[in-house]
């Protein structure tokens, strides 16, 4: 951690003593530190008597500043820390455009691991862990949020998501309308904290558990991957026809159902000329 850099320093998502030896060496080395809130990093550094220099606010108002001000003090010979208030920093925190500019810059970063609420409530979700995407908030509403949960309903991935607590409801009923009842999901809040409490069930049981039990703190969600769909020569000339009856071409219904089903095209295509001979 010698010489002048950007330090990327994950704090705790809760339990406090999540916070590895090498993190509070290299915040006490570091001679500034962005962060987010100085009053809760300020009580982090006192807890553990680090010895600090001056804070940078880097929140989501005062990041492209902050940005500029890192990429100067970096420039300057220091070795910047850049904390969020919980968890890893530039994921679903500010942090993104401190990386950028100080990359553009052609300044060194490096990052130091530790809590992550992604990976602490996928690990314990019982999910397929094999493959996953992070999907962070979804928009809160509008024809973003739309799309974003449509394109939750065919990924076959885990999906990892975080939700406030006061939209929680709303989310795991939308997700339900739009995903179906039976999709799994895991409902995981105050990850490492003393009320840590992970749920799991189906769709159609969380909208039911979200609108009898009220909820608290932060919440991480895993989702289930869309289950793989049956390709049968039927399906394929079903979905070719829809297509087709809402006046699309060949060519856009083709390449439509091959995007939809991973079907070859070739096969798509052949179908797609027997439907022809057939009207």
């Amino acid at each position: 951690m010698e010489g002048a850099r950007l330090i990327l320093v994950a704090t705790p998502i809760g339990n406090l003593g999540d916070l590895s030896p090498r993190s509070v060496e290299a915040l006490t080395n570091a001679d500034s530190v962005a962060c987010e809130d100085t009053r809760r990093t300020g009580s982090l550094f006192s807890h553990f008597g680090i010895a600090h220099g001056p804070f940078i606010v880097c929140n989501e108002h005062t990041e492209k500043a902050a940005a500029a001000e890192v990429v100067k003090r970096i420039a300057g010979g220091q070795r910047v820390a850049l904390v969020s208030d919980a968890g890893t920093p530039a994921v679903s925190d500010p942090g993104r455009r401190v990386v950028e500019a100080v990359i553009a810059a052609g300044q060194t970063v490096v990052s130091i691991p530790g809590a992550s609420a992604v990976l602490v409530a996928l690990t314990v979700s019982g999910l397929v862990t094999d493959r996953f995407c992070f999907e962070g908030f979804l928009p809160r509403k509008g024809r973003e949020r739309g799309e974003r949960i449509a394109e939750l309903a065919d990924e076959r991935r885990t999906a990892v998501l975080f939700e406030a607590p006061h939209r929680l409801a709303k989310t795991v009923a939308d997700l339900a309308d739009s995903l179906g009842s039976e999709r799994s999901i895991v409902l995981a809040r105050e990850l490492t904290k003393r009320y840590e409490e992970i749920w799991r069930g189906t769709l159609g049981e969380a909208v039911e558990h979200t609108s009898t039990v009220e909820p608290r703190g932060e919440y991480v969600l895993v989702l289930e991957g869309a289950p793989v769909r049956e390709i049968t020569e039927a399906s394929l000339i079903d979905a070719l026809t829809a297509e087709l009856s809402a006046g699309a071409t060949r060519r856009d219904a083709v390449d439509t159902v091959v995007s939809m089903t991973g079907a070859k095209k070739r096969q798509v295509y052949d179908l797609a000329l027997q439907l022809d001979d057939m009207s």
